[in-house]
């Protein structure tokens, strides 16, 4: 049998690449910030469209 490198995964899939990192990381913290405004506390966004919110 011949194994080809289409086969098989070189790295594992839990590794993540800094850009997957950076994205998961950015994800989260939209997700906590939803989170604590459903609950009424305001942890929102500092930037919006490149510019700072002051609250």
């Amino acid at each position: 049998m011949l194994l080809r490198g289409e086969d098989s995964y070189l790295i594992r899939p839990y590794v993540l690449t800094p850009e997957e990192r950076q994205e998961r990381r950015a994800q989260r913290g939209r997700r906590r910030a939803l989170w604590l405004a459903v609950h009424g506390y305001d942890a929102g966004p500092r930037w919006i469209h490149g510019v700072e919110v002051v609250g």
